[in-house]
């Protein structure tokens, strides 16, 4: 669960008047069929602000018994390629303490206080290693994002462990050391 949830989750009580248990207790009893139904029940009948109202909504919707491995599903089809993600995972996690890993359902983001990197396994092939390198030159194996992900400035596509190269070492530091 990242950050930002978890503060919402502990401020809800103070924020709504209720903890989450309680809001997910009074949805179990309405027969909504819509998201944006059950949403704008919340609102109406209980007060709650939309950002709150939302985030109740979807917590509502997860099956806590099932947990889903966001990177094993990544890359269930795609084994040859997991080596890569460990690797960079592995190097990334040595720039420092305060890295979080937060697995999406097609890529997993990187971020301090900011994200500055996405590995995602784009291909059969290849993992795409998005980097936040904003005003730097392209150059070689670094190239620009183009369609790839408006999130991130720049990508170097991979292969092969091989292809982390101490340049992509060094992008990747640079662009820890821009994430904060």
């Amino acid at each position: 669960m990242d950050k930002a949830l978890e503060t919402m989750i502990a401020n809800m009580p103070e924020k709504t008047g209720k903890s989450l248990d309680a809001w997910l207790e009074i949805l179990k009893k309405q027969p909504f069929t819509k998201h944006s139904e059950a949403v704008n029940f919340l609102k109406k009948e209980h007060g709650v602000t939309h950002g709150f109202a939302n985030t109740i909504v979807h917590l509502s919707k997860e099956d806590k018994t099932q947990t889903v491995d966001l990177v094993a599903s990544q890359y269930e089809k795609k084994e040859a390629l997991k080596p890569i993600y460990d690797t960079l995972k592995s190097y990334i996690e040595t720039l420092g303490n305060d890295i979080e890993f937060a697995p999406k359902k097609a890529y997993v983001s990187v971020r301090r206080k900011k994200q500055f990197v996405i590995i995602q396994p784009s291909t059969k092939t290849r993992v795409d290693l998005g980097l936040n390198l904003k005003g730097k030159e392209a150059e070689g194996i670094l190239e620009n994002s183009g369609s790839f992900s408006a999130m991130c400035t720049h990508r170097i596509r991979l292969a092969t462990i091989d292809d982390i190269t101490e340049d992509v070492k060094n992008w990747i530091k640079e662009a820890y050391n821009r994430g904060i």
